[in-house]
């Protein structure tokens, strides 16, 4: 690639995987640039990580706009202002219409607590547990405006244990998030990715 790539991430939380990216960026082993966090939340700690990174905040109030079409015009804007790429999704918990979804499609990703198509939506490491299943993980995808519907680009199994508690099996997914979506942004950044229709190839010899 001519030039790196250049990414927003969008988080509303604690930002863990904010820092991963971030860690990943400033140690040399992800060859991207972060323009822009987006959050939802102005008292978020991923925007004190953000402050403490060096990467540009665009923090919003969702209940001072109109519509989530006005809030997200806005955003497009500010990503369209520092010539974004690719749009990282890691734990932004606001529904992406077609205002974000169409201009951004196939340059959009999200990480997911589960092995998709199972147990999409909230709560996704609760429902793995009460529902019993023995393997659980951590999917990739792009982002297509359903409910974690897209195109799976990654996707990595956890094994539950008979002992295992929310906290314990939390500890051990996000872990796994960590290492996962930096490595995916990387294969990305390297134009390894290549989607087609749902389907989405490896392409592990590309230069």
């Amino acid at each position: 690639m001519g030039s790196k790539l250049r990414i927003a991430i969008f988080a509303s939380g604690q930002g863990s995987n904010f820092q991963a990216i971030a860690d990943a960026v400033q140690h040399r082993k992800l060859d991207c640039s972060i323009e822009l966090l987006v959050c939802d939340k102005p008292a978020a700690p991923v925007v004190e990580r953000a402050h403490q990174s060096g990467v540009e905040a665009f923090v919003f109030q969702p209940k001072q706009y109109a519509s989530r079409a006005d809030y997200e015009a806005e955003i497009l804007l500010e990503l369209q202002k520092r010539s974004v790429d690719l749009i990282v999704l890691a734990g932004y918990m606001r529904i992406i219409t077609n205002t974000l979804v169409e201009p951004y499609y196939g340059k959009m990703i999200n990480i997911h607590p589960s092995l998709l198509p199972a147990f999409p939506g909230v709560a996704a490491m609760e429902q793995a547990l009460e529902y019993g299943v023995k393997v659980t993980g951590v999917t990739v995808h792009f982002v297509d405006g359903g409910m974690d519907t897209g195109p799976i680009i990654a996707q990595q199994a956890v094994d539950i244990r008979p002992d295992e508690t929310i906290e314990t099996l939390a500890a051990r997914i996000h872990a796994v998030e960590q290492e996962l979506y930096p490595a995916v942004i990387n294969q990305i950044a390297n134009q390894q990715i290549k989607l087609t229709g749902r389907h989405v190839q490896i392409i592990t010899n590309a230069n």
